[in-house]
């Protein structure tokens, strides 16, 4: 069944060009894992530091695994020193 992983982000003001940068980087790096279908990233319109990534996986055990890896965590490590909150996690399917 495949899902499809909200990802809601604050970017602090000035980081934005090093955060795609980083987004491509990882991006890469998922095309690799198992289940990974891709990811488009979209800009909030009223809130301009708002990013919500939209990660597709053809399983939440795909995506499950890609979370905890030690890979995507320090991506995650380096997400949250250009960023201004805490990533937020949402998982949807049909």
């Amino acid at each position: 069944m495949t899902v499809a992983v909200l990802i809601k982000r604050k970017v602090t003001p000035g980081n934005e060009t090093l955060l795609e940068e980083l987004y491509r980087e990882m991006r890469s790096a998922a095309l690799n894992q198992k289940g990974y279908i891709g990811a488009e990233t979209l800009k909030r319109l009223d809130v301009p530091d708002e990013l919500l990534i939209i990660s597709k996986w053809q399983h939440i055990d795909d995506w499950s695994k890609w979370l905890v890896s030690k890979e995507r965590r320090v991506f995650q490590e380096r997400i949250d020193s250009l960023t201004s909150a805490e990533t937020k996690f949402e998982i949807y399917t049909h």
